[in-house]
């Protein structure tokens, strides 16, 4: 990327809580210009300030305050447009988007499986960027789509793939305990989640299994081959904030020991380390020894929400290995994740073009 020359992106579904984290990240990027701001036609027309509730910690960055708000059309002063809009809204605009020749980062759930659109972690699977070209040309579109995971699978991705390298992942059991504002905002009623679980989020459990094996697979020749493993899911819904943690029990091809488990993951270095993405955290995962963490209040803002913390790892009676992991869902899992895809993008020479 040009010394001093920042490349103009706008924001899909800007005045909503993941748009306005996307907002509150881009003000200040050193590789972006945030120039458009667009959302439904209720706030279009409307300078960004009045037209959105704010809900997020923090007041609206006074660089955006006046900017007029934009219909969702493709006709916005951006290369890269990041989507934080609803899926059946993504399902519609985000082809239309690239089509015209964006760059899209999305972070909705509409085309996470669809077999030629890449589902991203830089760190995990960077490699599958060779979907794009095959996606081009299937599609006739100039742009391209890349898709950012659920939330809560992202941290048990990270957790899983260095040890899927070293042993083979075969069997994962999942309990997630998701944090509040995964539900977006308003949300969850406060007479249903104070002094509460709930044992369902309509949907979840079935995109565990799907995004995982999608993210572990093997990319060649520009397809996609998902991963063998299989996935048992519990999703619930607690009462904590921000911060998504998940118990897991894992089967192995070749069973690990303890140990053998931790020495991996505290040895992971990822591929592109040496490629200088600005939102990348300098560790990536945490592997902690205390007996009771990682924990969502203590460990979501490990290194400004980027790094995934692991814990409690030790033997299981019914598969080969139990650890816990803690994620910022509203960060890693959701808008710092997806800017982090884009300056994947942007690495890799496709914001030139």
């Amino acid at each position: 990327m040009a010394e001093g020359r920042k490349i103009p992106v706008g924001i899909l579904g800007a005045t909503g809580a993941v748009g306005q984290r996307f907002v509150q990240l881009l003000v200040d990027h050193p590789w972006f210009e945030l120039t458009a701001l667009a959302a439904s036609e209720r706030s279009a027309g409307r300078p960004y300030g009045e037209a959105c509730q704010w809900v997020i910690p923090g007041d609206p960055p006074y660089q955006v305050r006046e900017h007029l708000v934009r219909p969702l059309v493709p006709d916005l002063p951006a290369k890269i447009v990041f989507s934080a809009v609803p899926a059946d809204v993504a399902r519609e605009i985000e082809p239309q988007f690239a089509q015209r020749g964006y760059l899209v980062c999305s972070n909705a759930s509409a085309f996470r499986n669809v077999a030629d659109i890449p589902l991203l972690i830089p760190e995990l699977n960077a490699d599958h960027l060779a979907m794009v070209e095959r996606q081009r040309v299937q599609r006739g579109w100039p742009g391209l789509l890349v898709t950012s995971p659920n939330c809560t699978i992202t941290g048990v991705a990270m957790a899983l793939k260095p040890l899927d390298a070293a042993f083979g992942v075969r069997k994962v059991f999942m309990t997630s305990m998701q944090a509040i504002s995964g539900a977006g905002y308003p949300g969850v009623s406060a007479l249903d989640i104070t002094d509460n679980v709930i044992p369902y989020i309509a949907g979840e459990e079935e995109k565990f299994q799907q995004e995982l094996q999608k993210l572990l697979g093997h990319v060649s020749e520009g397809v996609l081959t998902p991963a063998d493993l299989v996935v048992s899911a519990h999703a619930n819904r607690v009462a904590v904030l921000d911060g998504h943690t998940v118990s897991l029990s894992v089967g192995f091809e070749q069973r690990p020991t303890p140990d053998d488990a931790i020495a991996v993951l505290r040895a992971y270095r990822p591929a592109l380390a040496s490629a200088g993405l600005p939102s990348s955290p300098k560790h990536l995962i945490r592997v902690m020894s205390e007996p009771d963490r990682p924990q969502p209040r203590r460990d979501r803002d490990a290194e400004g929400g980027m790094a995934l913390s692991v814990g409690r790892i030790r033997p299981c009676p019914i598969l080969d290995l139990r650890m816990t992991t803690v994620i910022h869902n509203t960060l890693r899992g959701a808008a710092s994740g997806a800017v982090l895809n884009a300056e994947l993008l942007v690495a890799a020479g496709y914001a030139e073009a």
